[in-house]
């Protein structure tokens, strides 16, 4: 039976809060690349949320949602058969790939699915990679069995439950003082990514990051996801994710501005999201 465009035609959870979608849509899946996005609508009043594309297979691309929101747990609520409303994209510049030696490819919490694109296709350009992926604890642990194609991976928690006990950046600095690497990609929560930029600069490493910014248009009209870049000369200059990124030499990157963007809603975020559980009853399933 063929499947309506934008329908969803698998849903699994991966753990508590945090769904995986395959949605059909042919031409999303083939013209994505390694890095760049797409925004959904739940219906034509939803928000529009941008969301990584985690893999593509056939006519069919696969994103993974984390319920933090109202719009994202109106998403995670969807079914198999459910058509989202529509699909913008794909969006963004894609991840430069080639060959560069040794790269080190960093996931957190839901950057894991970001991360795993890039590493298989670094991989198929012969480089050596090397994968750490980690999360708070063992049960927010997504897709830790898919990064069997990695030269080397490094899982750990937080709390110590799963793998090796600390965080990705704790892991990221004890490779660095033991191995070389030309190139570093780190996705995952803005803290993270900001101490793994930090790390990535006292060792004049190029680190890739993936701005979750606050996007409405996702073609530069908007200027909602302005972020701000400071260059080795101590100039800033700003710049769009939704077209220039949304990947970002982190060591570049205004980490304080752009923290502070990102939180500049959290009010109105929560008061949303308060108001919708009233309305959807208990969300324990979640």
């Amino acid at each position: 039976m063929e499947n309506f465009i934008n329908e969803i035609v698998q849903k699994k959870r991966l753990c508590k809060g945090v769904y995986e979608f395959w949605i059909n849509n042919e031409f999303v899946a083939k013209h994505a690349k390694p890095g760049q996005f797409v925004i959904v609508r739940n219906t034509e009043k939803s928000e529009r949320i941008p969301l990584t594309i985690a893999d593509v297979s056939g006519k069919q691309f696969r994103i993974v949602v984390k319920a933090i929101g109202k719009s994202t747990l109106e998403l995670c609520m969807k079914n198999k058969g459910d058509v989202l409303h529509d699909v913008v994209g794909p969006l963004g510049k894609p991840s430069e790939i080639k060959h560069y030696g040794t790269t080190l490819i960093i996931g957190g919490g839901i950057g894991i699915a970001a991360i795993l694109p890039i590493a298989k296709a670094l991989k198929s350009f012969n480089n050596k990679v090397s994968v750490i992926i980690g999360a708070k604890t063992e049960e927010e642990l997504i897709l830790k069995d898919e990064f069997n194609f990695a030269d080397d991976l490094t899982i750990c928690t937080d709390d110590g439950s799963y793998g090796r006990k600390g965080s990705v950046v704790d892991v990221m600095k004890d490779k660095l003082t033991s191995e070389k690497f030309d190139v570093i990609w780190a996705i995952g929560p803005a803290v993270m990514m900001k101490y793994a930029s930090l790390v990535a600069k006292e060792h004049n490493i190029p680190v890739w990051v993936s701005l979750n910014s606050i996007m409405i248009d996702g073609t530069g009209m908007c200027g909602g996801c302005r972020t701000v870049l400071k260059n080795d000369d101590g100039n800033s200059e700003i710049q769009y994710v939704c077209v220039d990124g949304p990947e970002f030499d982190g060591r570049y990157v205004d980490w304080e501005s752009f923290i502070k963007r990102l939180n500049q809603y959290r009010e109105q975020e929560t008061l949303a999201l308060e108001s919708f559980i009233k309305q959807v009853g208990d969300i324990s399933w979640l």
